[in-house]
């Protein structure tokens, strides 16, 4: 009954369609081999398959537009990505990891796809953190259809172009996954998912995976939503379902989702055995349903092609197989001296003097909040790509109360009258869920957008902590600078507020300066703000904003408006005080203190030089190294947890490369080791205060 239905949709399609689709999925299929075989032979490193996926692979394919549409496939789409137009020549030089493999230089596992010409989005490893990005591109085509400034800027847009995210059932078990469907489905974007179940993820079973064992009926309720399921080993069935899932967001009417099963008939890697953990019943099960065997006999039954013309056409892609592993075992390796390139972007560089742009000041002095606010109004009027979302920085999500309303405009006023100023498509309230916001602003970014997002506290950080460790900070580099993602994410941090406890008092930098691909800003004046957000904004690669919200609405550190073209290069610090006899290295609020502390010790006699580095990655290691070789003492002072700060890699340096300069040893302060508590009495004992300073800078002084 299964192949009579089979044949009778198979009829209603054309037979070049059909006949080209088996040839893409048996040319798929032999590719899989071959690297099997490579593998085997020691010849390649690493394998996985998209065995049994082809025939769901090639029905998406073929409904969509490579170079015109975006993908964001995942790790079983080799067929997919061979009907859009990677070659077997490009998916085996990424095997052998070639020195010239165009999709990451050989810096990405094999069926890592990516290509810039065809818009396939470079992959990454961890399952289902491209569903958020996705989401992003989405928004992106949103935005462009509603900002035309915008629009007109952009490399690539079309008012009915489709983004395409493929997942594994097992990758529907991620939180990010569902983030992903409640923004899409909110927003009614264009984004076509396809779920690719087959039934296992690695080794547990779709039923121990999902509540009820099936992914369809926990997303049929979503508003906006088109939810299709069909039998993604039957080709024309898996072909009619895509068409209908690609028409309904082509033709805006929102998201769809097509859940397609499938088999996956070979271990989950090379580094699996399935044997394990499926009987053999199953495993034989699931080889009656291959799909390749299916289509061959669908074209035989349909009298499309003879059994010599399918032998004639299996042989013909059998020795493109062979050929292409010829020329990929053939090719160069790379060379050491290739995997640093394109952490950064290699043409806008932030530390140059292009950014080094003095002040024009006028009118009265502003605190920092209000110069961040300024900086944002000027960079979205100066450029249309600027958009600013996250958590409650909109004045009012609902358009037709903001006459009615002040205005929120983020729990600091920094984003206020933004979304007044600009309309609510280029500044908008996102839903309560951080990696949501970091990913999101990911895919705005790779369509050429310039997000600057907001994390409401630096406390709440973490759920993102993935999009920005694996995703954000590897792209430009595991693409070998095929993409980039240049979001500015802001994020209040830091203690002193005297009841913010542990929940609003965090630090950690040093965690995030520890990520190679990431810019980490830290100013401690307003005019420091206005210049290096303004500088960040501008740049190319991905920048940490940290800004000290206890400094938020200090006096002493407020400034006159510095003018639209303000900027201050990164890794550049700043010399707040001259001195002989010791250096203070510090950034943030410590800055402040610093300088209290350095007139008190100025009473008994002691010179403190005080250097702000403002830009924790890069940072100033000239001047740092002009101080410590003027004062022959250093003190490396920070507001985090003292044990494995920031201040640590610092003092390190100093003692490795300048211990000849050195009177005494160099001396750390930080806060201790413990969680900042909530009464102000508790919270003085664990973060570093002048008197600390002042004694530990005699202590240096004295030695």
């Amino acid at each position: 009954m299964a192949t009579t239905t089979h044949l009778q949709q198979a009829s209603k399609l054309s037979s070049e369609l059909v006949i080209g689709a088996y040839r893409a999925m048996y040319l798929s299929r032999k590719l899989d081999d071959k690297e099997i075989q490579l593998k085997r032979q020691n010849r390649v490193y690493f394998q996985i398959n998209g065995v049994g996926h082809e025939a769901l692979n090639l029905a998406a394919a073929l409904h969509l537009r490579p170079g015109y549409d975006w993908f964001y496939p995942y790790y079983r789409d080799r067929a997919l990505c061979l009907q859009l137009g990677l070659t077997p020549l490009d998916m085996l030089l990424q095997s052998v990891g070639a020195k010239d493999e165009p999709q990451s230089g050989g810096r990405q596992m094999p069926s890592h796809w990516s290509s810039r010409a065809l818009h396939i989005v470079s992959q990454s490893s961890p399952t289902g953190t491209q569903a958020l990005q996705a989401v992003g591109a989405a928004e992106a085509s949103l935005y462009f259809s509603l900002v035309r400034e915008a629009a007109e800027l952009a490399s690539s847009f079309h008012t009915d172009e489709v983004v395409y995210l493929s997942v594994g059932e097992g990758a529907t078990s991620e939180g990010e996954f569902w983030e992903s469907l409640n923004a899409a489905a909110a927003r009614q974007l264009p984004l076509f998912i396809v779920v690719e179940d087959n039934g296992y993820a690695i080794s547990v079973p779709a039923d121990v995976q999902t509540a009820g064992g099936n992914i369809s009926r926990l997303v049929k309720n979503f508003p906006h939503l088109l939810s299709l399921e069909c039998d993604g080993t039957n080709f024309p069935e898996a072909y009619e379902a895509a068409g209908r899932a690609v028409e309904h967001v082509r033709g805006r009417h929102g998201p769809a989702l097509l859940h397609g099963h499938v088999i996956r008939p070979y271990s989950h890697s090379l580094s699996d055995d399935e044997r394990l953990y499926k009987s053999e019943e199953r495993r034989q099960e699931e080889a009656r349903r291959d799909p390749l065997p299916q289509m061959r006999q669908c074209l035989l039954a349909a009298r499309l092609l003879t059994e010599k013309d399918l032998r004639a056409l299996e042989n013909d892609v059998e020795q493109e197989v062979r050929q292409a592993a010829d020329q990929a075992l053939a090719a160069e390796l790379p060379t050491p001296e290739s995997v640093m390139p394109y952490l950064y972007s290699p043409t806008v560089d932030p530390t140059s003097e292009r950014f080094d742009q003095p002040p024009k000041f006028h009118g009265d002095p502003k605190t920092m909040v209000d110069l961040i606010n300024v900086c944002l109004r000027d960079e979205m009027r100066r450029d249309p790509r600027v958009v600013v979302f996250g958590e409650d920085v909109a004045d009012c999500s609902h358009e037709d109360e903001l006459p009615k309303v002040k205005g929120k405009g983020g729990v600091f006023k920094a984003t206020h009258s933004l979304q007044r100023h600009f309309g609510s498509a280029r500044c908008f309230n996102a839903q309560l869920a951080e990696a949501s916001i970091v990913g999101r602003a990911m895919g705005m970014a790779t369509r050429g957008l310039k997000p600057v997002v907001e994390i409401q506290f630096f406390d709440y950080i973490w759920p993102a902590m993935m999009q920005i460790r694996d995703e954000l900070s590897t792209l430009r580099w595991r693409s070998y600078n095929g993409f980039a993602c240049p979001v500015v994410i802001r994020a209040p941090i830091g203690g002193y507020l005297a009841g913010g406890a542990i929940y609003h008092s965090q630090s950690g930098e040093s965690i995030f300066a520890h990520l190679p691909g990431l810019r980490v800003v830290m100013p401690s004046t307003a005019l420091d703000a206005n210049g290096l957000l303004r500088t960040a904004i501008r740049s190319d690669d991905p920048v940490l904003f940290l800004e000290p919200k206890h400094l938020y609405r200090q006096t002493h550190n407020r400034s006159p408006y510095p003018g639209t073209d303000f900027m201050i290069p990164l890794g550049k610090a700043k010399l707040v005080r001259e001195g002989d006899d010791l250096s203070i290295i510090t950034y943030g609020s410590l800055v402040v203190r610093s300088v209290q502390a350095a007139k008190q010790l100025e009473q008994e006699g002691i010179q403190v030089e005080i250097l702000d580095l403002r830009s924790l990655q890069p940072y100033d290691w000239d001047l740092i190294s002009a101080s410590v070789k003027k004062t022959n003492r250093v003190l490396v002072l920070h507001e985090d947890c003292i044990s494995f700060g920031y201040g640590g890699e610092i003092a390190a340096r100093i003692a490795d490369e300048l211990f000849e300069w050195l009177d005494a040893p160099v001396r750390r302060l930080a806060a201790k080791d413990v969680f900042v508590p909530y009464h102000p009495v508790l919270e003085d004992a664990v973060l570093p205060q002048p008197r600390d300073s002042v004694r530990a800078a005699q202590e240096l002084a004295a030695y």
